[in-house]
């Protein structure tokens, strides 16, 4: 019930932020996303054993997220691994060092480098937005309830026991009829074969999102993310899957023009 409850809470808020608000609370709402990812991945990175990532990481990620020009998200990502490295120093058993400073420099490029990937989409229009969370939205659904239903097959058990190979399929297929059809409907000029093949990719994404961070939690012996969510956990494990569809989707719109 909790987990309805919060469902139904956040996804009009959600639509109406991607949607119809103005950029500037899009961007805040993004902001705060990926702090409260970097924060939950923060925490799980410190039970492997090397301490958490240093809090340089939110101000190297918030540069990444609103730099305008090219090359500046990559230039502060290298920024933040040199300076990771200077700290690390620090360390009274320097073996913890570099994977310490590794830690840092991954975990802002996945809280922070994956969400940079919103911003430009919604620019281009809100519906290319709304479209990539829906790949991820309709992919969870059915995967869910067919792996549910006739999920036998397990897909990655050591990693995630309840993923199944039928529920995988569920997923491709409800994400590439629900979000497909959106995305012919509502972003003129995409045709249906790429709109079906560039959903089919994005759900393969997300989905390999999902269980990356199902390997996170593991190694850190959590079950999940945080608590910030009732009834879904924490931020990461929302927004796992959505994390991994933004690149595909933005890759895609800048190649195809």
């Amino acid at each position: 019930m909790r987990r309805v409850l919060t469902s139904l809470v956040l996804i009009p808020l959600v639509i109406y932020l991607v949607l119809l608000a103005d950029w500037w609370l899009v961007a805040g709402a993004v902001a705060l996303v990926a702090c409260a990812c970097f924060y939950e991945y923060r925490n799980l990175a410190e039970a492997y054993g090397f301490g958490a990532p240093h809090v340089l990481g939110y101000a190297a990620g918030v540069l990444i997220l609103f730099a305008n020009a090219d090359p500046w998200p990559w230039l502060a990502l290298v920024l933040a691994g040199l300076i990771a490295l200077a700290l690390a120093m620090r360390e009274q058993d320097l073996r913890q060092s570099l994977p310490r400073a590794a830690l840092l420099v991954m975990g802002v490029a996945y809280a922070f480098g994956c969400w940079k990937c919103a911003l430009p989409l919604r620019e281009r229009s809100p519906h290319w937005l709304m479209y990539a969370l829906l790949v991820s939205w309709a992919g969870d659904i059915g995967g869910y309830y067919i792996g549910r239903s006739l999920g036998k097959r397990r897909l990655a058990e050591r990693i995630s026991p309840n993923k199944t190979w039928e529920g995988t399929a569920g997923s491709l297929v409800c994400s590439a009829a629900i979000a497909g059809a959106y995305l012919v409907r509502f972003v003129p000029g995409v045709p249906v074969i790429p709109a079906v093949l560039l959903t089919l990719a994005a759900n393969a994404a997300g989905q390999l999102g999902d269980l990356s961070e199902s390997v996170i939690k593991r190694g850190a012996g959590a079950k999940d993310s945080g608590a910030l969510l009732p009834g879904h956990g924490g931020m990461l494990d929302r927004v796992d899957s959505t994390m991994f569809v933004l690149p595909v989707v933005y890759a895609y719109v800048r190649l195809a023009g």
